[in-house]
């Protein structure tokens, strides 16, 4: 299986892009636990136009990283992985069963609490993370793998920002949810008429992104949609999506995501941190991720193919599959930002990051482990 053009780009940023946000994660939260610890994270929460530089990055910057991922599965949708139905099959499976068993595991322990509304934490996957590990591999990785993680870490995407619409949203305006959604479908009208002009989208997204975040519903949400209305032509070089998705994938990749990491890993990890481990909230993510993201990704996947709704590339094994499981459960960037969208509490919240850290570290490193095992063998 051969990898395109557009797919080799992808990797390459994400895979550079995985390393950096691991650097800029250390050095925030070093610096948030050393003598600079009351000024560093103070700066993060300087009020800048009513609010906060952590909510300007959390709300705006980072339509622009979902606007990158909306483009990345319309893409998917009509020129890879995702275009062909049996294709699609086996990571639209393996999506599911990361999302709903982690989810499962955190209910669990949760359920009839305060903290249940964290159900969605666990669930999705940091794909700059994953690729960045998977690529330390280098060139024994089969091209199959690569594309799988890629696919089934971007549907775990789209599910987790259709958690974050229905099940993370503030009082809903219907007013500015309705402008919004009006200003969306002018821009589907242009796009049926075939008007490759960028500047009107930009310039509806804009407005369209104001008045989401004035609706209640996630302001994020607007990257998604637009990037569905946004002409895609024949997917080639010249067309507008293309030419927006290689232009974002570098400021997403090495400033977007970063600034996002460091903003939100300012973490002051008090002397009984450990503490917090045991609470019914970071034990369903940790187990979440560590455990239930390779076990329902490897086990849905078994029952798509058992069940013929898929088939397993002929290059790739099982142990492949288990092995990307693991990294799947490496959540970071998604996970947090499901954290802070559904607690209010600080401790609650603190505790969270820790324990989304811990999980995607261990997923991280036995993922990595398992796979290196698996891929230098002779014979698997």
């Amino acid at each position: 299986m051969k990898l395109t053009k557009t797919f080799k780009a992808f990797l390459e940023s994400e895979k550079s892009g995985g390393v950096l946000l691991l650097f800029v994660t250390i050095i925030s939260l070093t610096l948030a636990n050393s003598a600079f610890q009351t000024d560093y994270i103070a700066l993060w929460e300087k009020d800048l136009g009513g609010h906060s530089i952590t909510h300007w990055i959390n709300d705006g910057l980072m339509t622009i990283f979902f606007l990158l991922i909306g483009l990345e599965l319309e893409r998917e949708i009509y020129h890879g992985e995702l275009s062909n139905i049996k294709n699609a099959a086996l990571p639209i499976m393996a999506a599911l069963g990361g999302m709903l068993i982690p989810a499962g595991i955190f209910i669990s322990l949760n359920h009839g609490t305060v903290t249940q509304n964290g159900a969605g934490i666990p669930m999705a996957t940091d794909i700059a993370f994953a690729i960045g590990i998977l690529s330390l591999l280098g060139n024994r990785v089969p091209a199959s793998l690569k594309i799988f993680l890629t696919a089934f870490a971007v549907i775990d995407d789209l599910g987790a920002i259709i958690i974050i619409a229905l099940f993370y949203t503030k009082s809903v305006s219907l007013i500015n949810l309705a402008i919004a959604l009006g200003i969306w479908g002018l821009l589907f009208i242009l796009n049926r008429k075939k008007i490759h002009n960028l500047f009107p989208y930009l310039i509806g997204g804009v407005a369209m992104w104001y008045f989401m975040l004035n609706s209640g519903v996630h302001a994020t949400i607007t990257g998604v949609i637009l990037a569905f209305v946004i002409p895609f032509g024949d997917g080639g070089e010249k067309s507008i999506s293309y030419k927006i998705q290689h232009f974002l994938h570098k400021p997403v990749a090495f400033f977007i995501l970063p600034l996002f990491a460091i903003a939100n890993t300012a973490i002051a990890i008090n002397a009984d941190w450990h503490q917090g481990l045991i609470q019914p909230n970071t034990l369903g993510i940790i187990l979440g991720l560590f455990i239930g993201k390779p076990l329902g990704i490897t086990l849905f996947a078994s029952i798509g193919v058992t069940a013929g709704l898929c088939t397993l590339p002929k290059n790739l094994k099982w142990t492949h599959i288990a092995g990307a499981g693991m990294l799947g459960g490496i959540g970071f960037t998604m996970s947090i930002f499901i954290t802070i969208l559904a607690f209010k509490d600080s401790e609650t919240i603190l505790f969270s990051k820790v324990a989304i850290l811990i999980a995607s570290l261990l997923s991280g490193i036995f993922g990595f482990v398992f796979l290196k095992y698996i891929l230098t063998k002779k014979k698997i």
